[in-house]
């Protein structure tokens, strides 16, 4: 049932659970380490994976790869998983809540390590085997990841292999597919949760290669010759310099977009953000004078 092992063998952490809470029971609340009087902290290594419950949503409209952790116990978003106690308590002791063996079971919750080194496991009775839980938000992330999700497909003028002039209008912009501009969708499912993700290009950074940059929020206007020598109406640029100053005689354009993905399921919506770049080399001249 589940694929995620800790090193520490199971009999013994569920000794070293046992002994913890029946010295709650005799005495002061006990601590380990620094987890509470209901938590119980074993040094362990994980040495597995498992989709059951997650410890902790990460907040609705934060960014991925930066989740919040919690001031004690695992950090947010991580996997926690369920085992049933083997063996299990005594009658009488605490873990059983009032209740008889045989009447439901104790489980333990083994949670991985938070701000600490020690993995978390919390013993508790219940009278059915507890369901894996899902974090919406990591769902959103698998949702996420199975989209394509490209660089800009890079159209500016000059062309890359010809050559453009100095002071003339630059053209930049890309194709508005679903992998280079959006909106692309995708969903994803753990357990009971489904998530859809869908993303967007929100902007598109050129660094133009001669020291300055160009934010776009549009896909840019492809230029077409009857514009002849006006300005691009939404992403251009002019160079005031020829590509010969630079070391490889040529301007290096790098365009950055950045997806904005909107999520919403299993009760939660949020947003998560993804950064592609595409690059291409051009050639600007001066305007040669005939005398």
């Amino acid at each position: 049932m589940l694929t995620r092992r800790w090193a520490l063998p199971v009999g013994a952490l569920v000794s070293l659970l046992l002994a913890g809470t029946s010295q709650a029971a005799d005495g002061p609340g006990s601590k380990a380490g620094n987890c509470a009087d209901v938590w119980f902290c074993v040094t362990a290594r994980d040495t597995g994976e498992s989709g059951v419950e997650q410890a902790g949503a990460k907040p609705s409209g934060q960014t991925g790869g930066d989740q919040a952790k919690s001031s004690s116990g695992p950090e947010k978003g991580m996997p926690c998983r369920f085992e049933l106690a083997d063996p299990q308590p005594p009658a009488g002791s605490v873990e059983w809540d009032g209740h008889e063996p045989g009447d439901g079971a104790v489980y333990l919750k083994i949670c991985p390590p938070g701000r600490t080194d020690a993995a978390i496991a919390q013993p508790f009775w219940a009278a059915d085997p507890p369901a894996a839980q899902v974090d919406p938000a990591v769902v959103a992330q698998q949702a996420v990841d199975k989209m394509l999700l490209k660089g800009p497909q890079i159209g500016i003028t000059p062309k890359p292999g010809g050559k453009g002039v100095i002071g003339m209008p630059v053209y930049m912009w890309t194709s508005t597919g679903a992998e280079t501009y959006g909106p692309n969708t995708a969903s994803a499912t753990a357990g009971a949760v489904t998530v859809t993700a869908t993303a967007k290009v929100s902007r598109i950074v050129w660094t133009m290669g001669d020291g300055s940059t160009v934010t776009c929020t549009t896909a840019g206007t492809p230029y077409k010759a009857e514009f002849g020598k006006k300005p691009s109406p939404d992403c251009g640029h002019r160079y005031t310099k020829p590509s010969s100053t630079t070391e490889s005689g040529k301007y290096h354009v790098t365009a950055t977009s950045t997806w904005t993905i909107d999520w919403q399921g299993g009760g939660q919506n949020g947003q998560l953000t993804e950064v592609r770049d595409s690059a291409v080399n051009i050639t600007v001249a001066e305007v040669q004078v005939l005398n």
